[in-house]
C-alpha cells in the first residue's frame, strides 16, 4: 500500500529527519522506514486522500499539557488517524490533572524540536512520557510524523513501546462518534 512512494530504511535518508528522530530511530527502533511527501499534503486526511492509502494504518501524536501546583505536566499520545485521545479523561487522570488540553501549536513544536504536523513521538526528549493507544500498539503497521512535514515513518505498531518513555495504555483513545 506504500509502495508507490517509495518508503527506504530510515537512516538511509537522514536528509528526512531531524537529529533527535535520526538518533531515537537508531537507538531504539532500528526497523523503521521513511517516505518523502509534499509538506502540502502532510496532513492525514490529504495524505490518505491523495495517495490512497487506509485511514486505519494512519497514527497521529498529540502533544497533551494539564498543570498541577504550578508544574508542567505533558505526555506525548498517540492514537490511530480514525479515534480521538480521551484527554478529558484518560489522560487527564494520568497526567494527574484537574484540567488537560492539546498543547498549544508554539509549545508543542517549541517543546519537542519538531514540526507542527509533523510531531512524533519517536526522538521527544527524553523526559516526555509516550502513552500508545492499545489500538496503535496492536497494528502491525502505522504510518506516523518524521518530526517535519516533508516525511512521514512507517513501523510496526509494537516497536512504538520500545521507546524509553513509552507505554501501551489501552482505551487512550476512542473511535470518533461516541
Amino acid at each position: 500500500m506504500f509502495a508507490k512512494l517509495s518508503p527506504v530504511p530510515a537512516t538511509q535518508r537522514p536528509d528526512l529527519l531531524p537529529p533527535a528522530v535520526l538518533a531515537a530511530i537508531r537507538e531504539y527502533v532500528p526497523a523503521t522506514t521513511v517516505f518523502e511527501v509534499d509538506p502540502a499534503h502532510a496532513d492525514t486526511e490529504t495524505l490518505c486522500q491523495v495517495h490512497g492509502l487506509p485511514m486505519e494504518v494512519m497514527a497521529n501524536a498529540v502533544l497533551v499539557l494539564g498543570r498541577r501546583g504550578g508544574e508542567d505536566r505533558y505526555a506525548c499520545c498517540l492514537t490511530l488517524a480514525h479515534r480521538r485521545v480521551d484527554v478529558n479523561n484518560v489522560a487527564r487522570r494520568r497526567l494527574d490533572v484537574r484540567k488537560a488540553s492539546f498543547a498549544p501549536m508554539e509549545f508543542a513544536v517549541a517543546a519537542s524540536g519538531m514540526e507542527y504536523g509533523g510531531i512524533t513521538p519517536v526522538g521527544l526528549p527524553g523526559d516526555w512520557p509516550v502513552w500508545v493507544d492499545g489500538a496503535v500498539a496492536d497494528s502491525e503497521l502505522v504510518c506516523i510524523g518524521a518530526g517535519i512535514r516533508g516525511a512521514k515513518l512507517l513501523l510496526a505498531g509494537s516497536a512504538l513501546l520500545d521507546l524509553p518513555t513509552a507505554e501501551r495504555v489501552d482505551g487512550l483513545a476512542r473511535d470518533i462518534g461516541r
